[in-house]
């Protein structure tokens, strides 16, 4: 019981990340480009400001609850909830690195005024955001595979095919 209760908690975590970043990649960054550059400035700053503390969060539970579940787990289990949890952490380390260092600058421009080269940054930012929403959406897609496997009748010899394991081990991994 308590390994579905994390593999939910996992579901949940990466589907609202993954859910948040897409929505940003398809409904926020056409908009930036929509509105004056002003505008798209304030807004942006205004929007990482909110977004620090929840996407944050986000990618902490996601990466950690995917890679406990991988911890408890065996097989394929194992290497699709580690994969979803590492895809998870990838999607942190883009946002830390990539994408929070121009939210500083931005943050500046509006404030001030954007350089001369500020297109070139903010594309290199919208490259940053479809990594992490590729990486998001992916480990989500993963635990959407690990969630939907098929529950082995207890009969010996049957094997599962996501775990890898015999139906005593998938039994083990079960609701009753």
């Amino acid at each position: 019981m308590r390994i579905r209760l994390l593999e939910g908690l996992a579901l949940l975590a990466t589907g609202l990340l993954a859910g948040a970043f897409g929505y940003g990649a398809v409904n926020l960054v056409p908009t930036f480009h929509a509105v004056p550059l002003d505008m798209r400035l304030s807004f942006h700053a205004e929007l990482m400001k909110m977004n620090g503390i929840t996407m944050q969060a986000a990618m902490a539970v996601s990466t950690l609850s995917s890679l406990t579940l991988a911890a408890l787990t065996r097989g394929r289990a194992r290497l699709i909830s580690g994969t979803a949890g590492l895809l998870a952490l990838a999607s942190f380390l883009i946002t830390r690195l990539g994408n929070v260092p121009i939210n500083g600058r931005i943050k500046e421009w509006a404030l001030t005024s954007p350089p001369v080269d500020h297109a070139e940054i903010l594309q290199r930012w919208e490259f940053f955001n479809d990594l992490r929403t590729l990486t998001a959406l992916t480990a989500f897609a993963l635990l959407i595979r690990l969630a939907l496997r098929p529950i082995a009748v207890a009969v010996p010899g049957v094997s599962d095919p996501v775990s890898g394991g015999s139906s005593q081990s998938v039994r083990a991994l079960s609701p009753p």
